[in-house]
């Protein structure tokens, strides 16, 4: 089976119980969520949840339709493509001995990334970019210790057109 990432975006009402019924969806058919993102839109009676999952075209087709079946979905997208706008943000708490704390300074300013906590023997950095960039700052960080990570999982916009 090929299975593919997926990006959803759904607009959804801002009410009680519609994340409970999308997930729902998914776990009632044995469908897996790689990530989930929610937050109020501009307008407070809209939500946006941008939700990641793997599966084969068929099956990411199916799900997009019972998703629209859903009666709180406003309105759904499958934001895989090359249309959009995808990122990612990630606080990664890192151990800094003396010694290496320069070093892992110019990583940071090689990625645009920000120390946002300084300890004595640490720090926390934010990073924000596409899932290949802070898969490659963790494999780079993670010799010094990466004791926490905290990431928001993907969220996604559709470009307009020129």
């Amino acid at each position: 089976m090929n299975a593919e990432k997926h990006v959803f975006s759904m607009l959804v009402d801002n009410q009680p119980g519609v994340l409970s019924r999308v997930v729902g969806l998914f776990s009632g058919r044995g469908y897996n969520i790689d990530s989930l993102c929610v937050a109020e839109t501009i307008d407070p009676l809209v939500s946006r949840i941008t939700l990641v999952t793997r599966g084969a075209p068929a099956l990411t087709e199916q799900i997009e339709k019972q998703l629209n079946k859903l009666v709180n979905v406003i309105k759904i997208r499958d934001l895989s493509g090359p249309d959009a706008i995808r990122r990612e943000m990630a606080l990664i708490y890192v151990l800094t001995p003396p010694e290496q704390r320069a070093e892992i300074l110019r990583i940071v300013e090689i990625f645009r990334c920000k120390v946002v906590d300084v300890g004595q023997e640490h720090y926390t950095i934010e990073v924000t970019g596409d899932e290949g960039k802070i898969e490659a700052l963790v494999k780079l960080l993670r010799p010094f210790g990466i004791k926490k990570i905290a990431r928001t999982g993907t969220i996604a916009l559709l470009r307009e057109p020129n």
